[in-house]
């Protein structure tokens, strides 16, 4: 496939991804209180987020690759990464302060914004000419 089918798949998971949290997070408002239902919800939304998510992981490992050049693909890598314990760092930290802030809620809408956040730069990439190589 070429890199802007990529790319597009890229968007297009990661704005199926949002939909989880973002409707987890309206279930959670729809309950004032604890409810066998929103158990039910809340434990097969998070399966369906960790196979999206896998989705995803896997979709962004490949991309790291095909958008290294061969000349720097370990520091392209390595920094990739190192990104990512970044963001699983700042998401854990985040996730914990909103729900100690706001409850569930809060927490999922949180999560729902930063997957949209995701989805809106993954849109900015863009394919790069080839490099002839020397």
């Amino acid at each position: 496939r070429p890199e802007s089918a990529l790319i597009g798949a890229a968007r297009n998971w990661a704005g199926l991804l949002f939909t989880v949290p973002a409707a987890l997070c309206v279930a959670s408002l729809l309950s004032p209180e604890p409810a066998p239902w929103l158990t039910v919800t809340l434990v097969a939304g998070l399966l369906v987020f960790g196979a999206l998510f896998a989705v995803n992981s896997a979709l962004h490992s490949y991309l790291i690759l095909a958008f290294s050049r061969s000349e720097r693909v370990t520091m392209d890598v390595g920094f990739y990464y190192m990104a990512n314990a970044g963001g699983r760092l700042i998401g854990t930290l985040l996730s914990g302060l909103t729900y100690q802030i706001g409850g569930l809620s809060l927490m999922l809408g949180t999560a729902a914004a930063m997957v949209a956040l995701a989805a809106l730069v993954s849109g900015r990439l863009t394919s790069q000419p080839a490099i002839p190589a020397a």
